[in-house]
């Protein structure tokens, strides 16, 4: 689906939207253009996972490109350089920047940068220790999302497998909430405690039958070793344990990896485009098979003189 009635702003108000709600995407800024072309500079467009376009970067051309290799950018992670238009108009390429060679009548250009935008993390800290409110309140600081429960009232159903959960309880309960906190099945699971009060957790804890791989998967001591510090400090540490393990792509569960759309393509056969394989790309039905174009003159041309396309792959 695209959706053409988004100005610049409220592609941003998108943006945030779709951050809160835990939803990956791309988000695409043109940064350079060569008239003519729809596509303005600064203008503003989302790409989905699910392969939906919400606002406006430029014309027919450049709509499937994009989105092609926004989805590309939210799979692999990578943000990317795109530059659309005739190969005279790209000329020499740097590293690093994607190339796309389009026919578009209107011989424009244009310069899109692609960013994909991941899911704010979701941490559950559970306790009411000075240490807990201040990991609560550096986290949200980053705009994660961030539930604080106390102790005796958290169960298994306020986490998921994609959720941060720390226990810093500190002997309240400690065993009852780490093992809540087990049966969640987390994608991480840190216990504030010293080495030795975790080992007793963890033994009580195996004593009650809980499986030993689900018990290593416990992080304690959990945050980063600053030596001796104090309560707050230990949110410092422990905060930027998840920040290090965050940007080291650990935090995302395993076997849970981003699903992103995989649209069919085809090949233009006019210009050589590579457009998708859909109503959208102006289908053609000839001698028993289907053939996609990027705009209405290349398949107006391959009306009129199939046979000259197919047997010498001629361009518009």
């Amino acid at each position: 689906m695209t959706d053409h009635t988004f100005d610049s702003w409220a592609v941003l108000e998108l943006a945030v939207e779709l951050a809160r709600r835990g939803e990956e995407f791309a988000m695409a800024t043109v940064v350079w253009r060569q008239a003519p072309t729809s596509g303005q500079h600064s203008s503003r467009a989302i790409v989905t996972a699910s392969g939906e376009l919400h606002g406006w970067i430029g014309g027919a051309c450049a709509e499937p490109v994009l989105v092609r290799e926004a989805l590309r950018a939210i799979e692999d992670r990578e943000p990317r350089l795109l530059v659309l238009g005739t190969e005279a108009q790209i000329g020499h390429v740097p590293q690093g920047v994607t190339a796309i060679a389009v026919s578009c009548q209107s011989e424009g250009a244009l310069q899109i940068y692609v960013e994909p935008v991941f899911a704010a993390p979701h941490l559950v800290v559970v306790g009411r220790s000075p240490m807990a409110h201040t990991l609560a309140q550096l986290a949200r600081g980053l705009d994660w999302l961030v539930d604080l429960v106390d102790g005796a009232d958290f169960t298994s159903e306020q986490a998921d497998p994609r959720a941060i959960v720390v226990v810093a309880t500190q002997g309240h309960g400690d065993e009852e909430v780490l093992e809540a906190a087990i049966a969640a099945q987390p994608v991480y699971l840190g216990l504030v405690a010293s080495r030795r009060r975790g080992e007793a957790v963890l033994g009580l804890l195996s004593d009650r039958g809980v499986p030993r791989e689900a018990l290593d998967r416990v992080r304690v001591p959990v945050g980063m070793d600053l030596g001796h510090t104090t309560h707050r400090e230990v949110a410092v540490a422990v905060l930027a344990e998840l920040v290090q393990l965050r940007a080291a792509g650990a935090l995302t569960p395993e076997g849970s990896p981003i699903v992103v759309a995989r649209p069919a393509t085809a090949i233009d056969p006019v210009c050589g485009m590579t457009v998708n394989a859909d109503a959208s790309s102006r289908p053609y039905e000839y001698a028993g098979s289907t053939y996609y174009f990027c705009c209405p003159g290349c398949r107006n041309a391959f009306e009129k003189d199939p046979a000259a396309y197919l047997t010498t792959g001629a361009k518009c």
